[in-house]
């Protein structure tokens, strides 16, 4: 019997790291990060990346590879994390991927092929919608690919130039290339879920804690590296209300509740991507008893194990159409 590809996901604060340690123990496995965020070097503190001593000697992958300059790349992502589960099963361990970065998860797991980009197209379809309009180029879209436009909002510029990108780069509809629910590779996804409330007592008190453990010095100390010329990097949750006090936008006090209500909606906005995924299984997370967890978790990866991986074939929800793209 051979251990699926195991994934835990969920919302932020739910204790996907502690449990991706206490499988890798028990299986022999490796962990391979699918939080966006914790790829890129020195965004240690507001991320909540695991420093090293406590990672219990098990191997992480997919940690402090991109600079915070550097944009992040779901197809890069995709390949990378992919040659992970190749080297670590050549190893004869198990791959456990560990994150709540929804969309990443689907590109390491998922038959989902990622179409190409080009600034050039993109930047003359943004200026074509400056000057003629939103409307416009949303007609376009309904003439050339009509699934994708029932799909998207008609004042949603973004995602209206992003499938007019695909189709003049691939010659092919947007919708064509819409993700399908289906593993590559035979995996099992464990939900961690807790109750919202408790859930947003643990984030408020996370934010509290990374400004404590010295967020702003973290960001200083980036800010030399060239955060602000990092588009994801320096918008990401925690990093940008601290750049806002670094530059005497804001206090401190105020920073750390602006940190923690974006991370309330962040979460929030997890639990909705991960939720209409019918092949994950949840496990209540919210005591203390890792022990259970851990049986529970254990158990779940051996049922899979044990009976025929059944795709589901669905497209992804509305909601999420056009979000995947890189």
């Amino acid at each position: 019997m051979t251990t699926p590809i195991i994934a835990l996901v969920g919302a932020t604060a739910t204790g996907k790291s502690d449990l991706g340690l206490d499988l890798a123990e028990r299986l022999d496995g490796e962990v391979v990060n699918a939080d966006a965020m914790q790829l890129y070097r020195g965004m240690d503190i507001g991320t909540a990346k695991l420093p090293v001593p406590e990672r219990r000697g098990i191997p992480h992958h997919q940690l402090d590879v991109l600079d915070v300059t550097e944009e992040a790349s779901v197809a890069a992502y995709q390949h990378a994390a992919r040659a992970d589960f190749a080297a670590i099963r050549g190893r004869g361990r198990v791959p456990i991927l560990v994150g709540g970065s929804g969309l990443y998860v689907r590109a390491a797991l998922d038959r989902l092929e990622i179409p190409p980009t080009d600034s050039g197209v993109r930047q003359a379809l943004e200026a074509d919608a400056a000057s003629r309009g939103t409307q416009a180029l949303f007609e376009r879209l309904r003439d050339l690919d009509p699934e994708a436009a029932q799909r998207i909002q008609p004042n949603n510029t973004r995602r209206i130039v992003r499938a007019l990108e695909v189709i003049e780069l691939t010659g092919r509809p947007f919708s064509a290339s819409l993700p399908k629910r289906e593993f590559v590779s035979p995996a099992v996804i464990l939900g961690l879920s807790v109750d919202r409330a408790r859930l947003d007592e643990r984030i408020d008190a996370r934010a509290a804690r990374m400004f404590e453990d010295g967020l702003l010095d973290e960001v200083s100390q980036l800010l030399r590296h060239g955060l602000r010329d990092g588009f994801t990097a320096s918008r990401a949750i925690g990093y940008a209300q601290s750049i806002a006090v670094l530059d005497g936008e804001s206090t401190l006090e105020q920073a750390v509740e602006s940190t923690a209500q974006a991370t309330r909606r962040f979460a929030r906005r997890q639990e909705s991507w991960f939720r209409p995924d019918q092949r994950t299984m949840w496990l209540p997370a919210d005591g203390t008893d890792r022990d259970a967890l851990l049986a529970a978790a254990l158990e779940a990866v051996e049922r899979a194990a044990t009976r025929p991986t059944e795709a589901d074939s669905a497209d992804v929800s509305e909601r999420h159409t056009g979000e995947w793209a890189p």
